[in-house]
Order: C-alpha cells, then structure tokens, then sequence
C-alpha cells in the first residue's frame, strides 16, 4: 500500500525491546518452540538466571495437543533444557490456559518462590507482544518489562498486512486489547473504589 495510514497499529502491536539485564525471562505458553528457544539464548548469554514458561493448554482445545508432552509447560521446558538451559533454572507453572492467567499464575510461582522481580524479559509471538506485554505488566505494575518477542507464521511488522492471515491475527490481536482490557480495567476500578470507600468507612 502506498499511504502507510496503519502505521499506528504497526507501532501498537509489535512492541520489541533490547534485552538488558533481568531477573526472570517469562514466556507464555503454546505450541511453538520459538519463544523457548529466544529464552534459552538469552539465558545462555547471561541476561537472567529464571527463565518461566507457563501453560497447561488452550482453553480453547482443553487439552495440549501432544503425544509426548501433557502441558505447554513440559513442552517448552523439554526445549529449554535441550538448548542447555539448567533444570534449576526452569520455574515451574502448569496451570494457566490463556494469556493472562499466564501473567496471573506467574505471578503466583514467583511470590511462593520469594523470588524479587525488577526486570523482567517477555519472549512472546510478535504479534502477540502488546496484549502479552498488557497483561504482565497489569499483573506486575512495578516491574519493567522488556519484549524480545520472535516472528512466528511468518507475521512480522513489515509483512502483516500483505497476506489475509496476517491482517486477521493483527486486527484480532488489537480487538482483545480493548475488548479483554475494558473488562479487567473495569474490574480493577471497581476494586480500587471499593478499597477506598472501605478506608472513609473506616475514618
């Protein structure tokens, strides 16, 4: 196309950082191995000693679609390990079946572990990034996230909106922002209000 009007979206979706130095390297779960292996390369060059993959499968299929593995977790943690990741060093979270009770549960394994987070590197789909990188950081609000994400179906910010598949994920990818992100933050503003009405009851 030549007026470039979907710049914006470009922008919005496909959030990408440079990696610096972290205390834990999340990747959400799936089915494709990319994430885990940026993580492992990441982990391998020194820039976090955790890595955190979380899933147990898609709420959508309701089951992981393996004959050798029963979760995305032990799917992506057979990856790590093959590409000289530590056992150690691969946290555990098998539980979650969508995105953000990747973000949820993650946060749960990290306070049971007592394990401090300031930085953080998210390892995600790229067209996945925001919406990914939405959810964390409503889960972790003190935390700086960092997005290495990684091209995956052949959707990147340069080639999306050539084919029908990557304009469907894209514009997909920005409806549940919104739509998934209206009902969250109306439920965290209802919960804040209810917080502070609680504290002048109690004055």
């Amino acid at each position: 196309m030549g007026q470039r009007f979907f710049d914006c979206i470009t922008d919005f979706i496909f959030r990408e950082d440079p990696p610096e130095q972290a205390d834990v390297i999340f990747v959400p779960g799936g089915n494709y191995p990319e994430a885990a292996l940026r993580a492992a390369e990441l982990y391998r060059e020194g820039y976090a000693p955790y890595i955190l993959p979380s899933g147990r499968c898609s709420i959508l299929k309701g089951r992981f679609e393996s004959d050798n593995f029963e979760t995305e977790w032990e799917y992506l943690k057979d990856i790590l390990v093959n590409q000289g990741v530590p056992q150690e060093a691969v946290l555990k979270e098998d539980q979650a079946t969508y995105t953000y009770e990747n973000a949820i549960y993650s946060r749960k394994r990290l306070d049971q572990e007592g394990i401090h987070v300031s930085t953080a590197i998210l390892c995600c789909q790229a067209f996945h990034a925001r919406r990914s990188l939405m959810y964390y950081q409503e889960q972790f609000p003190q935390v700086r996230i960092l997005v290495c994400p990684v091209v995956t179906r052949g959707i990147s910010r340069d080639t999306w909106y050539l084919t029908e598949e990557g304009i469907d994920t894209v514009l997909g990818e920005l409806e549940r922002c919104g739509g998934q992100f209206h009902q969250i933050m109306r439920q965290n503003c209802l919960q804040d209000q209810s917080v502070l009405y609680g504290m002048e009851d109690r004055t």
